[in-house]
């Protein structure tokens, strides 16, 4: 059974269709995120990286890199509050605070 955590981006928690780090966790793929255009392996390689991505995308209100395949019903809330927690940084009050 697959960790659905593995299946999401680390920055904007949108689920991937493989798992942006491998099955294992530990093998970026070096592919973008087509939410917030983060590139697997680089810019989320560290807790600090990874929260630094997200406050430079949510700045430049959270747009889709891929604006084609967004979805209609997109909802930005329930998309961040899926970042997993070990992803989240102590002072990311943006997991906690957007409106359901």
């Amino acid at each position: 059974m697959r960790n659905n955590a593995l299946m999401l981006c680390r920055v904007c928690g949108l689920e991937q269709a493989h798992p942006p780090w491998g099955e294992d966790g530990l093998s970026p793929t070096y592919d973008y995120c087509p939410c917030c255009g983060t590139e697997f392996g680089y810019q989320d390689s560290s807790l600090a990286g990874v929260v630094k991505q997200r406050e430079r995308w949510l700045a430049a209100d959270a747009r889709w890199a891929e604006p084609d395949v967004m979805p209609a019903e997109w909802d930005l809330g329930a998309q961040i509050r899926a970042i997993p927690l070990e992803w989240r940084g102590p002072t990311d009050s943006h997991c906690k605070s957007l409106p359901d």
